[in-house]
């Protein structure tokens, strides 16, 4: 990318972008707590069943997001008018940055294989927020479900502490370094400019 086009892209992510990564986050947020509160209910009652329907609904709707979210980055970074200009840091930031955001990635897309895997391993059906059944792709063994399980939880639990990381790397890039990472991914009024990319 030339330095006259550099100039020229956006200081902030695109609308769908900021959609598709806050999506993520909530869901992500929402299906560690929601595994861990009915962990303390009693089975059977309607509470736990509900959440564990809500559970599986966001598990499906984070599957979905992530195979959009790769394939709109691509799209998006190809076009003069909504590719973002690379964020002022130093390249080892930088390189660190991308280490985490591919883990990050690579841990998603792991859980959402390992989360259909262990439902197909229960045998029973499943619906995405009541509107439909989702379909068995591939048979699982029901001898499995114990160790998916166990890889499901460790996962989860990897990827709930890299994603906190996460969290407090963008808090310290906006209250002590000042710079404009963590707005860009924030729908800000027009009126709070970002800083110029130097």
């Amino acid at each position: 990318m030339s330095v006259s086009t550099r100039h020229k892209s956006r200081q902030r992510y695109d609308a769908f972008s900021m959609t598709l990564h806050w999506i993520t986050a909530f869901s992500v947020i929402f299906l560690f707590t929601s595994a861990h509160i009915w962990e303390q209910l009693e089975k059977g009652t309607p509470m736990r069943k509900g959440l564990q329907a809500w559970h599986i609904s966001f598990g499906i709707l984070l599957a979905l997001v992530m195979i959009v979210r790769p394939l709109w980055r691509l799209y998006s970074q190809r076009q003069s008018h909504l590719a973002v200009a690379p964020a002022d840091n130093s390249a080892l930031m930088r390189i660190m940055a991308h280490a985490v955001h591919g883990l990050l990635y690579l841990l998603l897309f792991t859980q959402v294989v390992l989360g259909f895997l262990f439902r197909w391993s229960q045998q029973e059906p499943f619906s995405f927020f009541g509107l439909f059944d989702v379909p068995t792709f591939i048979h699982v063994d029901t001898a499995l479900r114990h160790t998916l399980a166990g890889l499901h939880n460790n996962v989860a639990w990897a990827l709930i502490v890299l994603a906190g990381a996460h969290a407090v790397a963008a808090l310290l890039h906006h209250y002590v370094l000042r710079d404009n990472v963590l707005r860009r991914m924030l729908p800000l009024r027009d009126s709070m400019p970002l800083r110029e990319d130097k």
